[in-house]
């Protein structure tokens, strides 16, 4: 059997298998969820950022109609940290001390039989704070700097000389704003015990972090917590951590003994499961007059919550992108006292590579030279920081097609030169990339008499389809039709499966995957190879085929039988077989990567300063393509948030208060805002796995700010290096300044 799937089924253009769930509402969201005598709990937040709890009134409260218990610092119990994890430490448990560290911190808990019991008994609730001096500006001398704790300083050659020695030189300071997760969907956990056994339905992106968390927090047996989150609603890297909501539903279960049901508020969302962090960044690139780059030096900043010990990679981007011979690339992060940072979509690559590609395209323009054209000749033909050759890469490939479907070649090079009507037009283009990344995974497959197979590994599905793709790799393996396959996932009683993060998931669940059918497959041939009554009879797993709900002799189609007759002839209702994948060694395999070319279209109001992206190619290097619908959805998503970046999203706060912690008014890119996107594929699988993928879910947002921002310049010649880049930076003001 080959360990390759075939194309019958991969890379067909399937309509999402949970499609119909969730076009008729019948998808089970976390929020959905709901038990027999289930009470409802609400959170009070600080409204100050830093001092202590002085007093906290909660006796009308708690005399309020329906309320089982108000929990505060002062009566709930005791919480432990959770467990260190690959993604770093979890954030401090809730209610286990009097100290404010940010604005939006829980302070109080009201468990109530109805929803709007606890709401209105919580608005009774009387907090007295004594005040400190918040700290909360990146450039507070107070402010503790802090080096990113997993990321070290990288450098390489000698920046320093080679920059005071180079052709030309660009120095430019690049910022980007704090950014708020804002799915659709809000975060919800219900809570509910049986004994010291805890189940949970939960809206996060890795339901065993979840149980590894809570397990620790209370004390228990892991396998005590069972998590349920069949689907997410969006999350974008807000579910990555376990958030003190969580065990803050799990506390108030545990004290009125009955299961609890707690959901954010829009406004909680903003302060209760992270955000990407505003990004100071100081590039410097040196080059020669044909463009070559002879040295980069990039240092960032971000902000960090007092007490937490989140990482943001902001200078990743710059190390593995570009042949250059002197990098040097560092990056700080000051405690402050604001809600904690998290991951959000290509967190630091995001941020990192709109400072990178805007420096560049810069350069471009004072070297007199294209745009892609020095991108092309500092193409790192293998890993810039350890010489090896890439397992694939397709840029240069992305670099031309895409040029040539968006036209590139009718850009006139001069800012401010091109126009619609009135209108000043501008084309720019950016360079994205993103690490290949595989963690250790499990699954599991069965074949059942009637023919159909259950397929399952605890993963998630935050959009990225993940159960199509699943659905249809297994089908592929066994040799059976789509809709004779179930995949399952969302549940810790199923194989452990890593976070649905880093745009890894699609490569360590589909090569567990992959494992499990092979070894199932295996599994049948061990089965039948001695019995005679079988066609298989003699067989190995090196010459059979799978098809049509069964297995061959490769070569002889006459020798045939389906799944269902062994199993039948056996007297097995069912085969199962398990497999797994493992993180690839560095020593062991070629560095992995995705690519992308951006190439956008914009028009701009030389008066009102109002900035349109009217139509966005992305050419994108995915390895094999499981399936070009979801796919091209992800990279579409991906467009959509980079456009956001660009041009919307900010987060803004007053003394530490966001004041715009609403979807009315913090302004996210709709309908309206969304060009022509064209997304083409190019390249073929990677050589890192067996199925070939590589991660795109986050590829698209990375580089799509820069692509914005420098079509913007050669429309207006205005240079705005801050996002987002609102009207106000860009009316009014004379070109080449910013």
């Amino acid at each position: 059997m080959s360990a390759e799937p075939h194309a019958s089924v991969i890379g067909a253009p399937l309509n999402r298998v949970e499609g119909r769930l969730k076009v008729t509402g019948t998808a089970t969201y976390p929020l959905d969820a709901t038990a027999a005598g289930l009470a409802h709990a609400v959170i009070v937040q600080s409204t100050v950022a830093s001092g202590r709890i002085r007093a906290i009134a909660v006796t009308a409260a708690e005399r309020a109609p329906g309320v089982l218990a108000v929990l505060t610092h002062a009566n709930a119990p005791a919480v432990a940290l959770g467990p260190m994890t690959v993604l770093g430490p979890s954030p401090l448990p809730p209610f286990q001390s009097d100290e404010i560290r940010h604005a939006g911190q829980h302070v109080a808990m009201v468990v109530a039989d109805t929803l709007e019991q606890a709401q209105a008994a919580a608005a009774l609730i009387e907090v007295t704070y004594e005040e400190g001096s918040p700290l909360l500006s990146p450039d507070d001398p107070r402010a503790e700097r802090v080096p990113h704790p997993w990321v070290p300083d990288q450098h390489r050659g000698d920046v320093e000389r080679a920059l005071a020695s180079a052709d030309v030189r660009l120095e430019s300071v690049y910022s980007t704003a704090e950014n708020s997760h804002n799915p659709i969907g809000l975060f919800s956990t219900l809570a509910a015990w049986e004994g010291d056994s805890l189940t949970l339905h939960d809206t996060t992106q890795w339901p065993h972090g979840v149980r590894l968390s809570l397990a620790q927090a209370f004390g228990l047996d892991a396998n005590a917590v069972h998590v349920l989150t069949p689907f997410v609603g969006g999350a974008f890297g807000a579910g990555l951590r376990v958030w003190p909501h969580v065990a803050l539903a799990a506390l108030a279960a545990r004290v009125v003994q009955r299961p609890v049901k707690l959901v954010l508020t829009r406004a909680q969302m903003f302060t209760s499961l992270g955000h990407r962090p505003a990004s100071v960044h100081r590039l410097s690139i040196g080059a020669a007059r044909d463009g070559h780059f002879v040295a980069i030096d990039h240092e960032a900043a971000s902000p960090l919550g007092i007490a937490d010990d989140f990482f943001n990679p902001l200078t990743s981007v710059t190390i593995e992108s570009y042949k250059c011979p002197n990098v040097s690339a560092r990056g700080r992060q000051m405690r402050l006292n604001v809600a904690p940072p998290s991951w959000m979509r290509a967190p630091g690559h995001a941020e990192g590579s709109f400072a990178l590609e805007s420096a560049i395209d810069e350069l471009s323009y004072a070297l007199g030279i294209d745009p892609i054209e020095l991108r092309i000749r500092n193409h790192a033909d293998v890993h810039p920081e350890t010489g090896r050759p890439w397992s694939s890469n397709a840029l240069l490939e992305c670099y031309r097609e895409g040029a040539e479907r968006f036209g590139w070649s009718h850009r006139t090079p001069e800012p401010r030169s091109m126009r619609q009507g009135r209108l000043l037009v501008g084309y720019g283009m950016a360079r994205a990339g993103l690490s290949g990344y595989q963690a250790p995974c499990k699954a599991r497959a069965s074949l059942r008499r009637d023919g159909t197979a259950f397929v399952r590994s605890a993963a998630t599905d935050i959009g990225g389809g993940t159960y199509t793709v699943m659905t249809m790799l297994a089908a592929e393996l066994l040799g059976l039709p789509t809709d004779r396959v179930q995949f399952g996932l969302g549940d810790t009683a199923m194989p452990n499966s890593p976070q649905q993060g880093g745009s890894g998931i699609t490569g360590a669940v589909g090569n567990a995957v992959h494992s499990a059918c092979r070894n199932l497959v295996q599994a049948f041939v061990d089965l039948v190879a001695t019995d005679g009554r079988s066609p298989l009879h003699g067989c190995t797993i090196e010459t059979v085929t799978v098809r049509d709900g069964g297995l061959q002799v490769s070569a002889d189609r006459s020798r045939f039988e389906t799944y269902a007759a062994m199993l039948a002839r056996q007297q097995r209702d069912e085969l199962t077989a398990d497999g797994e994948s493992a993180t690839p060694q560095p020593d062991t395999h070629d560095p992995a990567g995705s690519f992308a070319a951006h190439f956008v279209e914009v028009h701009v109001d030389p008066d009102l300063g109002i900035v349109r992206v009217a139509r966005v190619i992305s050419a994108v290097d995915g390895g094999r393509i499981l399936n070009e619908k979801t796919a091209r959805s992800q990279i579409i998503g991906g467009i959509v948030g980079g456009i956001g970046m660009a041009l919307f999203e900010e987060t803004v706060s007053d003394r530490g208060r966001i004041v715009n912690a609403s979807l009315g008014e913090y302004i996210i890119a709709v309908n309206a805002d969304v060009p022509d996107i064209e997304v083409l594929f190019v390249g073929g699988p990677d050589t890192m796995t067996p199925i070939g993928t590589k991660g795109i879910g986050e590829l698209a947002v990375t580089g799509m700010a820069a692509a914005v921002a420098n079509a913007i310049y050669h429309a207006t010649g205005l240079r705005i290096r801050s996002l987002p880049i609102t009207l106000d930076k860009v009316a009014g003001l004379t070109p080449a300044r910013s």
